[in-house]
Order: C-alpha cells, then sequence, then structure tokens
C-alpha cells in the first residue's frame, strides 16, 4: 500500500482519531494489550530464545533446531568469532517501522530488541517514504551507495532488481541455514508453490517476504442479512441473496444495492491508476481452467483476445456501480468511504477488518458489520474458478552491495520464520500483514484481523495469482495501467486498449530480452493456483 492522494500509511499510523475511519491504527492498538506480568526472562523448556513477559509468549520461543534457532545460532557465532557486522542496516517502508520497535502485547518487549540481545547484532531501520521504496532502493543501486543491507520494496520488484544484479541471490544461505518455508503446518500457503510464488524468480530465492498484501474481498453483512433487503433482492432476481460466487452475481449484487442517493455504492474495487488494474487482473485470469494467462510459453502476449476484451469491458461497465469518483480514488478514500458504511462490497488489503471492523476506532460505522468472502470467479469445466491478486506486498532482498550479506540474511530468516512473524504480524502498529499458515492459527492474529477474516484470507491465499514479475515488471504493468485508464475514460474502446497493450508488451518482451523473459514466465508457472471450486 503506497501512498494515494496525500495520506500514506505512516500517516494513517500517526493520525489516529483524526481520520476516524481510515484506519485509527492508534485507537485500535488498546483492544490487543493485555495485562502485564512480571517479564523475568524466563523462557519455556528446551528453548533457546524469542520474547517473554506476557501471557502466551511460549508460543513465540524456538528451540535450537528451529529456523529461528538456526539463524540466531550463526548470528551468535558470527559475532563470536568477529566476522559478524557492527550493525545491519534496514531499508524499512515506515509505516511498518512500529512492528519491530514497538513492544506488543503489553510486558513483551519488542522484535526488534530481541534480536538485539541474542546475537549482539544491532539493527539500524532506515524509513523509507511509502510510495518511494523502489525508488530509494535504485537510487543506492545506481549510484553504489551501498547504504543498505537490506531493502524491503514490493514484491514484483524481485525480476527487475534481480537483473540488474542490486540484489543477491540467497540460495546459498537457504541451503545453509534451512529456513522450512514450505514446512506442511507452519510454511507458506502451497507449500514450494508458495515459496516460488513469494522469494523465487527464476528458480532462484533472492526475497523473503515480510509481508502478506493478498486482495481480500469483504462485503457489508448487515445489508446481505436484513430480511427485508433479502426479500426484495429475491423479489427482484428470482434466487436468494447471497455474497456473489461469480462475476455475473457481483454484477447483479452491486446494481441492486447501489443508492448513490443514500450514499450507498454497490462495490467500490479500486479503480484507479497503479492500484485499480488488479482487479482487472482477477476478472481475467478466472476465464480458464485453472488459469488464463497473461503470456504463452513464448513470451506472446495473450491478452488481446476474447478474455481480454471481455475483462476490459467489464471492468468499464462496473463503474456503474461504483462513485462517480472512481478513477481517482485510492486506498483511503475506499477505507474512508467502506468505514462510513458507503459501500455494500469491496476489494481491499487484508488488514481492512482490522482497522475498521473495530470498536476502539470511533469513526467506523461498520464495526461488527463487516463479513469477509472468497473473491467473484467464472464458471468452468463444472466448478468456480476464483482468483484473487498479490499486489504490493514488502519483501525483504540483501543488497548485493552488503558486506555482510549472510547476517542479513539471517536477519530475514529470523524475521520471516513461523514463530517471530506471527508475533510481528499481530503487532497493530504497522502493516505487514499475516500470510503463513502459522499465522492464520495464531491467537494473536486471530485477535487482530478477527478470525471471521483470517479463515476466508488463508483461502484467498490459495487462489491468488502473480501479478508480473519478470524482468520488465514495470513497463508491463505501466503499459496496461495506461491502457485501462483510457478505456475507462472512453478515450479507447476495449478492443483497442488490448489491441494497444498487445502491441506495447511485445515490444517490451523484445526490448528486455526475450531469452530471460520467456524463462521468467515458464518458471513463474509453479507459482499459479490449480484450484476450482465447486459449484454449491
Amino acid at each position: 500500500m503506497a501512498k494515494q492522494n496525500g495520506l500514506s500509511r505512516r500517516g494513517l499510523l500517526k493520525s489516529g482519531f483524526t481520520f476516524g475511519v481510515y484506519g485509527a491504527a492508534v485507537g485500535i492498538a488498546p483492544r490487543f494489550i493485555r495485562p502485564a506480568w512480571a517479564q523475568d526472562g524466563a523462557l519455556a523448556p528446551g528453548m533457546i530464545g524469542g520474547p517473554t513477559g506476557f501471557p502466551g509468549a511460549e508460543r513465540y520461543q524456538y528451540g535450537p533446531d528451529t529456523p529461528e534457532g538456526r539463524a540466531i545460532e550463526a548470528a551468535k557465532a558470527m559475532k563470536a568469532n568477529g566476522s559478524a557486522p557492527a550493525r545491519i542496516v534496514l531499508g524499512l517502508s515506515d509505516g511498518s517501522i512500529g512492528q519491530l520497535t514497538q513492544p506488543f502485547p503489553a510486558g513483551a518487549p519488542s522484535v526488534k530488541e530481541v534480536w538485539e540481545r541474542e546475537t549482539g547484532i544491532p539493527i539500524e531501520i532506515v524509513g523509507l517514504p511509502n510510495g518511494q521504496e523502489f525508488t530509494k532502493v535504485m537510487q543506492d543501486i545506481s549510484t553504489s551507495g551501498g547504504g543498505y543491507d537490506i531493502y524491503s520494496v514490493e514484491w514484483n520488484r524481485l525480476g527487475d532488481l534481480a537483473e540488474s544484479g542490486g540484489i543477491a541471490n540467497l540460495d546459498e544461505f537457504v541451503a545453509a541455514h534451512r529456513p522450512e518455508w514450505d514446512d506442511p503446518e507452519d510454511g507458506y500457503v502451497g507449500g514450494s508453490q508458495g515459496v516460488a510464488l513469494l522469494n523465487q524468480y527464476r528458480g532462484s530465492t533472492y526475497g523473503v517476504s515480510l509481508d502478506g498484501d493478498f486482495q481480500t474481498w469483504v462485503y457489508r453483512k448487515d445489508l446481505f442479512e436484513d430480511p427485508a433487503e433479502q426479500a426484495a433482492f429475491e423479489q427482484q432476481h428470482g434466487r436468494p441473496l447471497g455474497v456473489p460466487l461469480t462475476w455475473d452475481d457481483h454484477a447483479q449484487v452491486a446494481a441492486f444495492f447501489h443508492r448513490p442517493d443514500k450514499g450507498l455504492f454497490g462495490s467500490t474495487d479500486l479503480r484507479n491508476q497503479g492500484w485499480g488494474y488488479t482487479n482487472w487482473y482477477q476478472r481475467y485470469v478466472s476465464m480458464a481452467a485453472p488459469n488464463q494467462f497473461l503470456f504463452g510459453d513464448d513470451g506472446s502476449p495473450l491478452i488481446n483476445g476474447a478474455q481480454g476484451v471481455q475483462a476490459t469491458r467489464e471492468y468499464v461497465d462496473s463503474l456503474a456501480h461504483h462513485s462517480p469518483d472512481a478513477i481517482s480514488w485510492g486506498w483511503p478514500e475506499q477505507y474512508g468511504n467502506f468505514g462510513s458504511g458507503g459501500a455494500a462490497m469491496t476489494c481491499a488489503f487484508s488488514n481492512l477488518p482490522k482497522f475498521l471492523d473495530n470498536p476502539g476506532n470511533a469513526g467506523s460505522t461498520v464495526t461488527g458489520k463487516i463479513g469477509s468472502m472468497l473473491p467473484p470467479g467464472r464458471q468452468v469445466e463444472g466448478g468456480i474458478n476464483s482468483r484473487s491478486v498479490l499486489w504490493y506486498s514488502l519483501t525483504g532482498m540483501v543488497s548485493a552491495q552488503s558486506e555482510a550479506p549472510e547476517a542479513a540474511y539471517l536477519l530475514l530468516q529470523w524475521l520471516g520464520s513461523a514463530r517471530i512473524y506471527a508475533w510481528m504480524s499481530a503487532n497493530p502498529g504497522g502493516y505487514l500483514d499475516p500470510f503463513r499458515l502459522s499465522d492464520f492459527n495464531d491467537p494473536l492474529v486471530n485477535e487482530t484481523y478477527h478470525e471471521y477474516h483470517v479463515k476466508v484470507l488463508r483461502e484467498t491465499v490459495a487462489r491468488t495469482v502473480p501479478t508480473i514479475n519478470y524482468p520488465g515488471a514495470t513497463a508491463f504493468h505501466n503499459a496496461l495501467d495506461e491502457s485501462l485508464m483510457a478505456a475507462l475514460t472512453g478515450e479507447k474502446t476495449p478492443e483497442q486498449a488490448m489491441e494497444d497493450v498487445e502491441s506495447e508488451w511485445t515490444r517490451i518482451v523484445r526490448r528486455t530480452g526475450e531469452d530471460k523473459v520467456v524463462d521468467a514466465i515458464q518458471k513463474a508457472k509453479a507459482a499459479w493456483p490449480t484450484t476450482i471450486d465447486a459449484m454449491n
């Protein structure tokens, strides 16, 4: 979630009740802070590290033969033999710093304090302005500035940064320290498929995921469960009112609830530049079983066909149940509108219920009224293909200029492992969202994000396709974004928009290097889901 319309995630955290329904993260914190108890530093039997000082702290402690324990022991060994760096410089999106530096819950140390206490290696956190992470990273790489050991930057920059030589290949460290990201109980959803999606480029590890920005659908439960609304919908459409299973259902339900004269929009999934096309993705990729791909195995674009035109036409037509200002709305407007009761449905970052379904947020009118649902899909081969996308999602990458790449990797392994990441992502002081199996089973995560939402989030992750993350990702997305915006404003027909994207994507493939792009496209398919849901 980058800066949009002048309001950053950092600003959102700092604003508290000033922005009311836009999040009020300061306001939600008290709900999750338990009574303090003696912080005596005691660890559970067999544990070598982890937080202490609060009820349930033992859930986040670890033994020596765990990913966290191996990372800590290796870092301690480096400190003992003199090979450890004086500090590890972490460039981190400033809206997320609190999750490392703010103690949570009451009586606990901070994540940063635990690492430094156990390893003796300080972490120096340099805040990267929201929305400027990639720019700052490229400045460091292009000028050989060497200002960071670790970059945190958007997930789909992985391919471009790897090809630039600006980030380190981590395969050697992964083999040596065994992070267990594919653990069937605590690892990534989808096992090795999830690891390929989040951490790898062209079959090698270049990043460690520190965020779960899987786009998740929510709806107004109070509206959908209202007997009067149910009766009116059934009378009008001859079927019961329910959360939409398909895009046709979605259009029908959105039109039913769209009452702008009463301050209610049918659906407010974003349509603005830089963010909206993730919702186009969901419509397009669901058109075949198991997926409608963006490119063929030979690198040729596939979007200039019936599927691309239909997805674009639907994308444009759906403006009928949005705000009149939909093409300029970013996520702050979206969150503000939903929190004030202004939409029946929307697709947002997974933290929307964390901020808006909360008694601590006095500005929200939808506390206790939010439900979560799977993305709408398509009927394909006797089932429903429901797909979401991963967008933004901060990833830790080791700078190729770091003089201590192994130590930097060890910190990332520790932060991104089951026990520490669950504890860190539950902290309401930032925007690093849950995504691991261990997160979905964690009591603190379920309290912060709500149990009803976490269940749906887990299933959404299993149905998520990657946005483009191979060489030329920025150029590919810019070309798609520009044509979709032109279609939304009526400057292009859906047919012309897709034709223009195909032409530009073909040029980008040639300019970037067909061999590299084709190899990346083929390897990226390992991260695409195959789940098709049975018809109800």
